[in-house]
């Protein structure tokens, strides 16, 4: 039973009862697992395009951003560094105090190959009175660690990845963010010369967002010739999501209920507030210096080539569609336009008469369409691309994560073990229909492709519920089309040391 506490934080967060009543019977319930039809591949589902296609496919990026058209980067910025610096905080908890691990002993032999080590460098001569290299000769390492993560120095360890120096360069290092900020610039500036970009980041981290773009845009403008509009927005608090204990029910602290943000799912929400009539999407953490950028902005510029390809011929088979004028054969050539580009089949198709066919493509046309960078998979952890039934029957391209498929099924689990490509996150997204009137992106969502993991609060163990991913649920309902890009476009960074690969370094 809810209390009248229970309901004034309900209403505060903007979360109706029917809601939180729908999350508690998924905990009960669980989520079903997709079924599967196969393992997407170049031979199905995976494009890779030839010499002349990419040509084209650029040029019909180039022509685009010449027209009248908003073009935004959407940065999922929110993500704190604490787990990138997992090794390091468990190493300042040690009872050892000299490196010991392979990872400890990696850092500290290359601390100045990093781009924050001036900064380490400067708050260790301020709070210990010695620089980095005097504390290491004494073997003095947790002081230079805590001076690393800890509020009283850097505070790394409690700041998000975007505001972490990733790269140096001849004048100075740059954060992530900044990166984001220089690719904007190269690949979505048209002729008027704007770059939008939006971040989604933390509350608590909104002024350092904002006072480091006041201090660095204007540099990047000047250097590339554009105008900024920088832009950032917070997962909204209606998301969050109900914990519960190991019995199902919920979860409370001091007697009240506890919620917790429900996963970067919840930022279709974000994106469904955007103005732009293209989005690219990448994670704040994958991101290379300059010296390696020309393939990065390559493919961006490619894949965007691909989406509003695909998308003028679904605009143009819809206002076809739209007149009723049509005939027998273009409705077929409308069919195999869905099923072999799209990929979105229907297996009864051939059953339709026309009234009824053209019913189905325009229906199945008119959705939001985005274009995913798939790499070879060299055993990364992340969504695999697939091709899976969906609740009306049709096939369709999904990327998905290893807890939607049902691993104790042996052939649902080779078709994963043997997949060929994996997802970087590296989308761009079309979301507005052939009217030029945005579409409502949370009609799209798969709400039964959550996910429900095990976590703690004050020692005691609850149930967490997370919404369908970003780039898998939320994005369940779209036209999807896949296309192979090389894998030195994909470079995260999830551990510090990660900071030290040749592809991080000036």
């Amino acid at each position: 039973m809810l209390t009248q506490e229970d309901k004034v934080l309900l209403g505060k967060k903007g979360i109706t009862e029917q809601q939180m009543q729908e999350e508690l019977a998924y905990f009960e319930s669980g989520f079903p697992y997709l079924k599967l039809e196969a393992a997407a591949s170049i031979e199905r589902g995976i494009l890779v395009p030839e010499e002349k296609a990419v040509e084209e496919y650029l040029n019909a990026w180039n022509t685009y951003k010449q027209a009248d058209k908003k073009i935004m980067k959407f940065v999922p910025a929110s993500g704190a560094a604490s787990r990138m610096f997992k090794n390091m905080f468990a190493f300042m908890d040690a009872d050892y105090n000299d490196p010991h691990t392979d990872f400890e002993k990696d850092f500290f032999a290359h601390i100045h190959c990093f781009a924050f080590y001036e900064d380490l460098n400067k708050v260790c001569i301020k709070n210990e009175g010695k620089d980095v290299d005097t504390l290491i000769s004494e073997k003095n390492y947790k002081a230079v660690v805590a001076d690393m993560l800890q509020e009283k120095g850097l505070n790394y360890g409690n700041l998000p990845k975007g505001l972490l120096k990733f790269h140096n360069y001849e004048k100075g290092s740059r954060t992530a963010m900044e990166e984001h900020l220089v690719e904007g610039a190269l690949y979505t500036a048209g002729t008027n010369r704007e770059v939008n970009i939006h971040f989604t980041v933390s509350s608590e981290h909104v002024k350092l967002f904002t006072e480091l773009v006041k201090e660095k845009a204007p540099i990047y403008a000047a250097m590339f010739d554009v105008n900024y509009n920088i832009s950032f927005s917070i997962q909204k608090p209606s998301t969050d999501t109900i914990a519960v204990d190991m019995e199902n029910k919920p979860f409370r602290v001091d007697g009240k209920l506890f919620f917790r943000p429900g996963g970067h799912g919840s930022l279709i929400e974000n994106l469904n507030d955007l103005d732009a009539d293209i989005v690219f999407i990448k994670n704040v953490d994958n991101v290379v210096p300059d010296k390696l950028k020309d393939d990065t902005v390559k493919y961006k510029n490619l894949i965007a080539g691909v989406l509003v390809s695909y998308q003028q011929k679904a605009f143009k088979y819809l206002n076809i569609l739209e007149t009723g004028k049509y005939t027998h054969d273009l409705l077929a050539e409308m069919a195999h336009f869905l099923q072999h580009d799209l990929c979105c089949r229907k297996p009864d198709i051939k059953t339709l008469e026309d009234t009824e066919l053209a019913i189905y493509l325009y229906k199945k046309l008119n959705r939001p369409m985005r274009v995913c960078g798939m790499v070879k998979n060299v055993g990364e952890p992340g969504g695999g691309p697939f091709l899976a039934y969906n609740p009306d029957g049709t096939i369709s391209l999904q990327i998905l994560e290893s807890s939607q498929i049902e691993m104790n099924d042996v052939e649902k689990k080779s078709m994963f073990q043997k997949g060929t490509h994996f997802n970087p996150v590296d989308l761009v997204c079309g979301i507005k229909d052939y009217k030029g009137n945005a579409f409502n992106l949370l009609q799209y969502v798969d709400k039964s492709t959550g996910f429900i993991s095990q976590k703690s609060k004050d020692g005691r163990d609850l149930k967490a519920l997370e919404h369908p991913g970003l780039w898998n649920g939320s994005m369940s309902d779209w036209n999807t089309i896949f296309v192979e890009v090389p894998l030195n476009t994909f470079n995260p960074v999830k551990t510090v040391n990660d900071l030290l690969h040749p592809q991080h370094q000036g």
